[in-house]
């Protein structure tokens, strides 16, 4: 749902790609300032603090931020590229798990539910990425993409309550999960059928 709010807004988008670039032209370096600030966040979680998990929040809504600054800068600078997207979506992979092991490391919630959201999480990534390569696009499919599981988290940690907050997003990211499997099984299950041969 953000990702497609995030594209509504894309025009609106350009005057803060403009300003970016003009400080850095390269999207990656601003996709690096969004990995650093979800490694800042994670240690910040590992405290086990109440301190820890406000800043974590925090940290993961600057995170977001630049998150959408890379991609307006390689907008507006025309330097979008597969490796460009490539490091973007690994990255963003490496951040959830540092973040989801900081909240490990600094127990705000149980062992199984941190481990079930991360899971889950990676797979819903993987149906999109898996699906794209087939020919069959999830952009968009489900309520429980990266920007929706991380502003669960971001807000949870504000308000003392991320351990709660990482059970909503088990439950939103095994919909997801659930959604895209079916909407690719879906898509993919004409191929390869043969037509049935005529009666004689």
């Amino acid at each position: 749902m953000l990702d497609r709010l995030r594209g509504r807004l894309e025009s609106s988008l350009g005057s803060v790609g403009r300003a970016f670039a003009k400080v850095e032209g390269s999207p990656t370096a601003w996709t690096a300032v969004g990995l650093v600030l979800s490694v800042l966040a994670a240690a910040s979680y590992s405290t086990g603090r109440y301190s820890g998990e406000l800043f974590g929040g925090v940290l993961i809504l600057m995170g977001g931020w630049f998150d959408i600054v890379d991609g307006a800068v390689a907008r507006v600078t025309g330097r979008t590229s597969r490796r460009g997207a490539f490091l973007d979506s690994t990255l963003d992979r490496v951040a959830e798990v540092a973040l989801f092991t900081g909240i490990l490391m600094g127990g705000f919630a149980d062992p199984a539910t941190v481990l079930l959201a991360l899971s889950l999480s990676l797979l819903v990534s993987y149906t999109r990425a898996k699906g794209d390569a087939l020919g069959v696009k999830l952009a968009g499919v489900g309520i429980g993409e990266r920007s929706e599981r991380l502003l669960i988290v971001a807000v949870f940690s504000l308000v003392g309550l991320l351990g709660w907050g990482l059970l909503l997003v088990v439950a939103v990211a095994a919909f997801t999960f659930i959604e895209r499997s079916y909407t690719a099984v879906k898509g993919l299950g004409a191929e390869g059928q043969k037509p049935a041969a005529a009666s004689p």
